[in-house]
């Protein structure tokens, strides 16, 4: 475990709720960080609630992927300016017809990510956007969690 995890003043803290919260948000976000191992360092205590454990990492990190959707949406138009050409109005095409679906693997690592972020850049419906991401982001911390049981 990295020195700053095994420091005495740290670790209580990462083992909290807003510890939990705020590391599966900034694991959703385009940082390159995880959450599964607090959740598993989490499920090891002896007062680990496991319900709770899994509503706290799931909405963290459903609201990091909407932090990237948002900053994709932001850029959208900086996007559009600067490849405005057959290639991505075909990437767009491919997008709306396939990719949203595509989002229900938001969870993965290294893909889901960028995916939450040309989610907002080609404008998905947002509330088609919260419900794919949520069902596979929160599937994998069950499953996770029903796992290590």
């Amino acid at each position: 475990m990295p020195e700053l995890l095994t420091d005495s003043s740290l670790m209580p803290w990462l083992l909290s709720w807003p510890g939990l919260f705020l590391t599966a948000f900034l694991a959703a976000s385009l940082l390159p960080l995880g959450s599964e191992w607090l959740v598993v360092l989490m499920l090891q205590q002896p007062e680990a609630e496991r319900l709770l454990i899994w509503l706290v990492a799931s909405s963290g990190n459903v609201l990091g992927s909407v932090l990237n959707y948002g900053l994709g949406y932001w850029a959208a138009g900086w996007v559009e300016q600067r490849n405005s050409g057959v290639r991505w109005q075909r990437a767009g095409q491919w997008y709306r017809r396939y990719g949203v679906w595509s989002l229900l693997l938001a969870w993965l690592p290294l893909i889901g990510d960028p995916l939450t972020l040309i989610a907002g850049i080609m404008r998905c419906r947002f509330s088609l956007f919260l419900l794919l991401v949520a069902a596979g982001k929160s599937a994998r911390y069950g499953l996770l969690i029903l796992a290590l049981i």
